[in-house]
């Protein structure tokens, strides 16, 4: 995983920290210039990794019927590599609360990820269980939006997010 500005990534790194200045994306969010577009401002952006959950797409697309958009599942054998952002304040993240859907289609929550061998508090986002339905894929351009992540995800995450089926394939 790659790092820019990670001298920088400083100051919100305890468990207890709950205004956390980091945002960790590891769905359609790991594009950058998607995450500008929604107006969320960022200093500095880096790979990071998140243990103890799996990557799925069980939760149920707005936009479209019958495909799946990005969720964790726990999972404490597996680990789902992101792209962390360095917010420009604490407050930055409510910005993609309406882009989420948050609170009815995903909860944002701290979440401890680890980053050139430092834990980091961050924000993320879950999937709520009213939405959640097993089964479900992606539309390849959604999935275009995580490959835009490939500058911060190791070779072979990467890969495996290239595998993945979609409904329109």
């Amino acid at each position: 995983m790659k790092c820019v500005g990670l001298r920088t990534i400083t100051g919100c790194a305890r468990a207890d920290c709950t205004m956390s200045v980091f945002y960790f994306a590891y769905g359609s969010n790991m594009d950058p210039q998607r995450v500008a577009a929604r107006g969320l401002r960022f200093e500095h952006v880096c790979g990071a990794m998140l243990h103890g959950v799996a990557l799925a797409f069980d939760k149920q697309s707005r936009a479209h019927h019958g495909s799946g958009h990005a969720n964790l599942a726990f999972d404490r054998t597996a680990a789902v590599e992101g792209v962390l952002y360095q917010l420009r304040g604490a407050d930055e993240i409510v910005h993609m609360d309406a882009f989420e859907a948050a609170p009815i289609n995903y909860s944002r929550d701290v979440v401890m990820v680890s980053v050139a061998g430092r834990s980091v508090a961050a924000w993320t986002y879950f999937a709520n269980a009213a939405v959640i339905h097993p089964g479900l894929r992606p539309q390849r351009a959604y999935l275009a939006h995580l490959l835009a992540g490939r500058p911060y995800l190791s070779q072979g995450y990467f890969d495996r997010l290239s595998q993945i089926q979609c409904v329109d394939d």
